[in-house]
C-alpha cells in the first residue's frame, strides 16, 4: 500500500532562481511517488498538474497536453491522494477561503495539500514558454509568461501548502495549479475571485526531498549570491 503521509519533492524552488532549469527527473520516476501533483518542465516548459495518475501540461501557448514518461522536470511535487472532505463553499473569495482553510487545517507548521473541485469565477492562470540553455534567471524567464483568463470555469485545483520554515525549498503558503473539466484551460493560478464547490484536505508528516546530485550545474552553484526568497515569491505570484 502506498504511503499517503509522504509528500515527494524533486528539486527546490530555490534552484530555479539562478536559472538551473535542466530537466533532472522523468515523469515516469515522479509517478512512482504519487498519482497527484504539480511541477514545471525543463526550461520552465509550461505548468503541470497530475490528476488520477495522468500528467497534464498547460504549455506557453495555452494548450493542454498529456505528457509521456520521458518528459523531464527541474521541479515537481507528487503524493498518493487520500483526501478527506473539509468543507463545502459557495461564492467564497480566494482570500477568505485561504483563511478558512488554514484555520480548519491547523497545520501551519507542516505540509498539506488541498483539492478543490468546483466552479471558479474570473480565474487567471499563467504558463511560460520553454526556454533553452543557457537559461535566464527565474525572474527574467517569468517576465515572459503568458496569462490566461476565464470568466467562469469548472475544474480541479491542486494546492500544496508549505510551512514558513521551508521557504526557499518551496514557497511558504499555498502553491496552486488548475485543470478545467473540459481540459481546455489550466496552469499556475495567479488569482480567482470566488469559488463554489468542495474543499478536501490531506496532511503530510514526511517530506521526501530529492535533489539532482547528477547535475553538475546544481552541484557547483553558489546559492549564497542569489536573492532566493524574494525571487521565489515574486515569480510564484
Amino acid at each position: 500500500m502506498s504511503n499517503t503521509n509522504i509528500l515527494y519533492q524533486h528539486g527546490t524552488l530555490a534552484l530555479l532562481v539562478p536559472g538551473l532549469l535542466d530537466g533532472t527527473l522523468t515523469m515516469d520516476e515522479l509517478l512512482k511517488h504519487g498519482d497527484t501533483g504539480i511541477g514545471t518542465g525543463e526550461g520552465l516548459d509550461g505548468e503541470l498538474i497530475i490528476l488520477d495518475g495522468t500528467p497534464y501540461q498547460l504549455d506557453g501557448d495555452g494548450k493542454i497536453n498529456i505528457l509521456d514518461g520521458n518528459f523531464t522536470m527541474p521541479f515537481a511535487n507528487s503524493h498518493f491522494a487520500d483526501y478527506a472532505e473539509m468543507m463545502e463553499v459557495e461564492n467564497i473569495a480566494r482570500e477568505d477561503l485561504q483563511s478558512q482553510i488554514k484555520e480548519a487545517a491547523n497545520s501551519d507548521n507542516t505540509f498539506f495539500s488541498i483539492k478543490i473541485t468546483g466552479t471558479f469565477k474570473n480565474m487567471t492562470t499563467r504558463a511560460v514558454r520553454k526556454s533553452s540553455s543557457p537559461y535566464d534567471s527565474l525572474s527574467k524567464t517569468a517576465e515572459k509568461q503568458n496569462m490566461f483568463n476565464k470568466d467562469q470555469v469548472t475544474g480541479t485545483l491542486i494546492s500544496y501548502h508549505s510551512p514558513t520554515l521551508f521557504d526557499g525549498a518551496a514557497v511558504s503558503g499555498f502553491h496552486s495549479h488548475f485543470l478545467s473539466d473540459d481540459h481546455n484551460f489550466g496552469g499556475h493560478i495567479l488569482n480567482f475571485d470566488t469559488v463554489s464547490g468542495v474543499v478536501s484536505f490531506q496532511q503530510f508528516d514526511t517530506l521526501e526531498q530529492h535533489l539532482p546530485t547528477n547535475n553538475k550545474e546544481y552541484m557547483n552553484h553558489d546559492f549564497s549570491k542569489d536573492n532566493i526568497i524574494d525571487d521565489v515569491h515574486n515569480a510564484e505570484g
